[in-house]
């Protein structure tokens, strides 16, 4: 039987599903039902461990796939060893599926479980997903980008009067589906969700210069340990070149191998 998580244990914050970011992450989504079944019918084969998130991400459990049904429309799943768990599985009413294969990220979504039976014993049963997100390493992992040497992103603008202007904006945040910028609150207006920032300018130190239209995604404020204030802009790069992309990620590289270096140097 599946492992589950202590049923007691104290309350820990939600965990991040790239899953709920659809805005961020919608062009990984396999929707084709062809693709869908492709992916799962590789973790029955692999016998991948599934972590499933539910109760607002404050309970899990662990499974695995252990077959498709008949009609190929379900999925049936391996039941916890702890009883407790498995009710609040039951009656829960949205859970995430997370794992791994071949190193690539694989999340879906349930809107609920049944009690059925496989092979003589318990199990669940789950409708086929409606989408699935499935994400390389190098488009999921995103780099804090250096706080010492702040990259700035230089986005044209137009003032109410047609005149043209620089706002400049220090990246928080970059991976190969895009950035992270902050913003003060009073600047929040300017950015609306679904505007494309076209000839955005970023110099990537030992790299170059980065030029790239940039979807606005989303937006978060976040507040500092300090109280101070501020907005997280989540944009995604629109048709973003071959090389421009070998850019960005030879960038995250040397950023996150120097990080590495420094260390190791400490230990």
């Amino acid at each position: 039987m599946a492992e589950t998580d202590v049923p007691d244990a104290p309350e820990q914050p939600a965990p991040r599903f790239e899953l709920e970011q659809s805005n961020d992450y919608s062009r990984f989504l396999l929707r084709s039902r062809s693709e869908i079944l492709f992916v799962l019918r590789s973790l029955i084969q692999k016998t991948a461990m599934i972590t499933v998130y539910f109760d607002q991400g404050q309970s899990f459990l662990l499974t695995t796939i252990l077959s498709l049904t008949p009609d190929n429309d379900g999925i049936i799943f391996d039941i916890a060893s702890d009883d407790e768990v498995n009710r609040k599985a039951l009656a829960a009413n949205k859970l995430i599926f997370i794992t791994a294969i071949d190193r690539v990220k694989v999340q879906f979504k349930l809107k609920g479980l049944k009690a059925t039976q496989f092979e003589g014993r318990p199990a669940f049963r789950g409708e086929l997903p409606e989408d699935v997100l499935r994400l390389q390493r190098r488009e999921y992992f995103r780099l804090s980008t250096p706080v010492a040497n702040p990259v700035k992103c230089h986005i044209p603008m137009r003032r109410p009067d047609g005149t043209a202007m620089t706002i400049d904006l220090p990246l928080i945040d970059i991976s190969a589906g895009g950035v992270g910028l902050m913003l003060t609150p009073t600047q929040r207006d300017l950015f609306p969700v679904g505007e494309v920032l076209a000839d955005c300018r970023m110099t990537l130190p030992d790299e170059g210069i980065l030029t790239a239209s940039l979807g606005v995604r989303n937006a978060f404020d976040v507040t500092t340990r300090t109280g101070s204030q501020y907005v997280r802009l989540g944009c995604e790069f629109i048709d973003l070149p071959g090389s421009r992309m070998s850019m960005v990620q030879r960038y995250i590289t040397r950023i996150e191998r120097e990080r590495k270096a420094r260390l190791s140097g400490m230990s």
